[in-house]
């Protein structure tokens, strides 16, 4: 990947910002024409800066009222279990992130629920049968005090 001038990163903070800008305010916005705007964003698609647009939907208009961090720990360290586990959660809706991490945990799952008793539910029913579970430790969001809102552009 080549190195980002002010225009690029001009155009990146802007698109992070609203997917949906139109090209002619883009080009506006950044002080370029619209042709080499649109060839700077089309090479910053295809160099792999921008990987996908979309929408930032509502919790609260979805009703799923519970956001929550779950530590998921294994019984035992085989990369067969983590593979397994892998594939298995892409396929899970309610958990929105998953990271693999270093520390007491194998794995950080990001997940939402309509209430506690929908959440509850689903630890016992889902993740506690998920390959090589052995504990799931959860903290629940009480506030959004940053939502996420895209990444610092260094």
């Amino acid at each position: 990947m080549d190195t980002l001038d002010q225009y690029d990163r001009h155009i990146l903070a802007l698109v992070q910002q609203d997917g949906r800008i139109s090209l002619s305010h883009l080009a506006e916005r950044i002080g370029l024409s619209e042709t080499p705007c649109v060839r700077r964003l089309k090479r910053l698609e295809t160099e792999g800066y921008i990987h996908s647009y979309h929408a930032v939907l509502s919790r609260k208009a979805l009703a799923l009222g519970v956001l929550a961090f779950a530590l998921v720990h294994f019984g035992e360290h085989d990369r067969t279990l983590y593979d397994r586990f892998e594939v298995e959660i892409q396929g899970i809706a309610r958990i929105v992130a998953c990271h693999s991490v270093a520390g007491s945990a194998d794995y950080l799952l990001q997940i939402v629920a309509k209430d506690m008793d929908d959440y509850g539910q689903f630890v016992h029913d889902v993740l506690r049968v998920l390959p090589g579970v052995a504990a799931v430790e959860s903290m629940l969001a009480m506030g959004e005090v940053k939502p996420f809102s895209g990444l610092p552009l260094l």
